[in-house]
């Protein structure tokens, strides 16, 4: 239990920092790139790219665990079939936040997009 309560927070201590670290900077993306680009679309086209990035790859990664857990699961001994119960639950939370990650995220940028 003590494990599951460190990983929870591990996570919302990186989703706070996350959420926060954007008002950091105070500079547009043209000072940076020297484009007259609207930086309000180059700022979305960079943060559509990352997060479709980051939930692919969580996906993929998330799946292949399952996969390799399963196999273990189906060739396991009874003990050992015990011990991969166990170790379940924290698979399933962690893949709940990396499917419920880009709904998250979305749900912010809307909803910092109409302020």
């Amino acid at each position: 239990m003590k494990k599951v309560i460190k990983i929870l927070s591990f996570f919302v201590i990186l989703l706070y920092i996350l959420t926060f670290m954007v008002n950091v900077y105070g500079f547009s993306v043209e000072d940076v790139t020297g484009d007259k680009l609207d930086s309000t679309q180059t700022i979305n086209k960079v943060g559509n790219t990352a997060i479709t990035a980051l939930s692919t790859i969580g996906s993929v990664v998330s799946v292949i665990v399952l996969v390799v857990l399963g196999i273990k699961y189906m060739m396991g001994s009874v003990e050992e079939k015990a011990e991969y119960k166990k170790t379940m639950m924290p698979y399933l939370i962690g893949a709940a936040f990396v499917f419920a990650a880009s709904a998250i995220a979305s749900i912010v940028y809307n909803l910092a997009i109409q302020l």
